[in-house]
């Protein structure tokens, strides 16, 4: 089994930048599919990024397209998720998960950003 541990979150005034990491143990992470998920209060959590344990293939919400970029470093066994141009909008607790096949069953314990206008 996988443990994950988020780290990197804070505040930021909008248009400022923040990087995420997503740190594993226990296994190599890059034998999962790594995805960011995020849950503002009161809302649903939503998908942000992943990346294909192939390391080439990546993914994005349509609200995080190139403002966000996710990238592993496998000997670090870390996924990192680089945020830029901050908005208000992205204030949520951000979650990383794991997955072999098609669902995420690791989850880390959450890391808050705080993007203040």
């Amino acid at each position: 089994q996988v443990q994950l541990v988020e780290s990197g979150g804070g505040l930021v005034q909008a248009g400022g930048s923040l990087r995420l990491s997503c740190a594993a143990s226990g296994r190599a992470l890059n034998l999962y599919t790594v995805g960011w998920f995020r849950q503002a209060p009161g809302k649903e959590r939503e998908f942000v990024a992943a990346i294909h344990r192939n390391g080439g293939t990546t993914y994005y919400a349509d609200s995080v397209k190139g403002r966000f970029a996710i990238s592993r470093d496998n000997a670090k066994n870390t996924v990192y998720l680089q945020m830029n141009s901050l908005k208000p909008e992205d204030t949520a607790l951000y979650y990383c998960a794991a997955k072999v096949l098609t669902t995420y069953d690791f989850w880390g314990q959450g890391t808050q950003v705080t993007v203040s206008s």
